[in-house]
């Protein structure tokens, strides 16, 4: 199952419009609070659909709701193809928040049961975090193939169909997952189903009476959040970096600024893949996993900041550089908070609970989104990384997690 659980994360990550994606909307004369407003709708309705969608894993079966996670993607990204609308982007980004809330938490939960069944639950940090891998290398291809797709084409026009073709290939791959991943399901009979319901509930509910577990999932969303939130403006930091150099004066601004995007991403991908494969030695190196977790909290706040500060005096190299860092502080820590909450859950409801902390960072996202945008769109893309990086600081100790572990 290694290799079909590596298949899908390189896959799922065979995004061709990451790269590109705040150009593509810039492209089409969008304010950055525009984008902001449009990411916030993303992740307010996938928060909505977070926790149903984990139940919903949980009783009916995980591989049914990756299918289903997988084919609402594919109608969102058809709609961005057809469209140049800011209001039906909007049934778009819907869209693409229903493929997050059945997904996210899930495959996690697959693999966890996976280990469960084979008795190798010992090595859910390395294990997890060599998949992860897989998923990061997916990326840094999916970059060079992206800068390939926009310098060709000149247009960004294109990025989000050719990307449904990966995602089908990805649909076949799931469906090939054995029955015996979607763990103990009482099945599709009203009774059953509802007593599965109320027991997950039951369970669910029982999260959140534990400070230690709250914390946890507390740190975890919202590391995420603030990188998430942050990491497609590098782009533009890229572009003007890229417009600056005497290259390539021949093609486009789009071709241009594609080189050097895809050369960045391939390298901060290919990095972010080694990061992930080492993220067990990592911990071991650091000492406990709940203080792996708390340094690398702090880091990734000096790293934003860092990089604002570099983007506001035009030292855009540097900013570049930042950047790196902090895209592999996250593929560090991921794995390492994974395997701390998933100590602190019921192998039972593994996909619910894990979605909690994908729902806490939709949460913090709603709120940070268009903040960034409307920060952006008044002080510049810098200034804007600086105030989230110093905010970002500020919460490290609120979240710090506990160092005792439950059994």
């Amino acid at each position: 199952m290694f290799y079909k659980f590596s298949l899908y994360g390189f896959l799922k990550n065979l995004r061709f419009f990451e790269p590109f994606l705040i150009l593509f909307f810039r492209d089409l004369d969008f304010s950055f609070f525009q984008m902001g407003i449009l990411f916030a709708v993303r992740d307010f309705s996938a928060n909505l659909l977070e926790i149903p969608a984990g139940v919903l894993a949980d009783t009916f079966g995980r591989r049914k709701s990756m299918l289903l996670s997988f084919g609402s993607y594919i109608l969102s990204f058809i709609i961005f193809t057809l469209s140049d609308s800011y209001p039906v982007f909007l049934l778009a980004m819907l869209l693409f928040a229903l493929g997050d809330a059945l997904r996210s938490g899930t495959h996690k939960a697959l693999i966890l049961e996976y280990l469960n069944i084979k008795n190798l639950r010992h090595l859910k940090v390395s294990y997890y975090g060599h998949t992860r891998a897989a998923s990061q290398f997916g990326s840094a291809i999916n970059s060079l193939l992206a800068a390939g797709l926009v310098f060709y084409s000149g247009s960004y026009r294109y990025i989000f169909g050719v990307s449904i073709l990966p995602y089908l290939l990805d649909l076949i791959n799931l469906a090939s997952y054995p029955a015996e991943l979607d763990g103990e399901l009482i099945g599709f009979r009203k009774e059953g189903t509802i007593k599965q319901i109320r027991a997950t509930g039951r369970i669910f509910l029982a999260i959140f009476k534990e400070p230690r577990t709250v914390r946890a999932l507390i740190n975890s969303s919202s590391f995420t959040a603030f990188f998430k939130v942050t990491k497609d403006y590098l782009q533009p930091i890229v572009t003007t970096l890229a417009l600056s150099l005497p290259f390539l004066l021949a093609y486009q601004d789009a071709q241009r600024s594609a080189v050097l995007l895809g050369g960045v991403y391939f390298i901060i991908y290919l990095v972010s893949s080694y990061a992930s494969r080492n993220s067990a030695q990592f911990q071991q190196k650091i000492g406990q996993l709940p203080q792996a977790i708390n340094i690398t909290f702090l880091i990734g706040a000096f790293f934003l900041f860092s990089a604002g500060l570099a983007t506001h005096y035009e030292l855009n190299a540097l900013a570049i550089f930042v950047f790196l860092g902090f895209y592999i502080l996250q593929n560090l820590r991921k794995p390492l908070t994974v395997a701390f909450i998933s100590d602190q859950i019921s192998s039972q409801v593994m996909a619910a609970g894990l979605s909690v902390e994908s729902q806490f960072t939709n949460m913090i996202m709603v709120v940070l989104a268009p903040v960034a945008g409307a920060l952006a769109d008044l002080f510049g893309v810098g200034a804007t990384l600086g105030i989230l990086g110093a905010g970002m600081l500020l919460l490290s100790r609120l979240v710090k997690v506990a160092e005792q572990q439950r059994d």
